[in-house]
This record gives structure tokens, sequence and C-alpha cells, in this order.
């Protein structure tokens, strides 16, 4: 597995499973796939969290329409990809976006997604912000 994650690669893992800040997450990845050239797999995980977001905040339809793009980007992506169990994420968003479209008969409370970390060197930089948390991102 690689190593060596980009810091704001990171940030977004850490703002996502353990600070459930999913606007931070939206900061720090478009600032990454802003520098990475607008890379499709930084993008469909930047849209799960703001569809998370959206949902959290009762925008239903903003939640549809983000985890809807967010997987048409993630389905192209090997299921594990930059230490992350990328497979699992999408069955759960496909999940989510399954019982968003069920909503009216089904109303479900909001919940969290987390993101499976394989590769214990991204839990060690994960455990790092944990114990030294960032001050919120900054343009």
């Amino acid at each position: 597995m690689k190593t060596n994650y980009d810091r704001l690669y990171v940030l977004f893992v850490y703002y996502f499973n353990i600070e459930r800040d999913y606007f931070e997450c939206h900061e720090v990845m478009e600032e990454l796939w802003l520098e990475e050239g607008r890379n499709t797999l930084y993008q469909g995980l930047l849209q799960v969290a703001v569809g998370l977001y959206h949902y959290r905040n009762g925008n239903t339809g903003g939640a549809v329409k983000l985890l809807t793009a967010a997987l048409e980007k993630l389905d192209r992506e090997p299921p594990i990809v930059l230490g992350i169990d990328l497979g699992r994420l999408r069955e759960e968003s496909r999940s989510y976006l399954d019982k968003l479209a069920r909503l009216p008969d089904e109303p479900f409370a909001f919940y969290d997604l987390t993101i499976r970390v394989l590769d214990s060197a991204l839990e060690e930089r994960m455990e790092i912000f944990r114990l030294h948390p960032p001050a919120a991102h900054e343009d």
C-alpha cells in the first residue's frame, strides 16, 4: 500500500471518520482536487462528504444529487485505492441513496458513513491529527 499520503488527503479522511465534519472534508479535498488536476477519485470522495453534509442539514435533493454524482465517479475506481476500502464506501453510499429515494415513505435519521482504512500508515497519520487536532482549514 501507498505510505506517502498527501496531507490534505489524510485530513479529508480524518475529518470524515473522526470529526464527522463534512464541511471541512469539502474544504481540504477541493484544494487537493484542484492541486492534483481535478482527479475524479478525489472529486467523488468530496461529493460523498458533501452529500452527507446536505442530508444532515435537511437538503435531501442536494444529498441525492451529490451521492449520485459521487457514485458515477467512484464506480470507475478499483475497490481498494489510496489505503481505503472504496468498494465498501460505494456500497454504503449506494445504500444511503436508496434510502433517500424511499424517504417519503420510509423516513430515516441522518447517520454518518465511515471510510474503512486498510493501510496502517494512513491510520497512523490520522492518529496524529486525532491527538493533535488541526486548526480549521484555511485557503
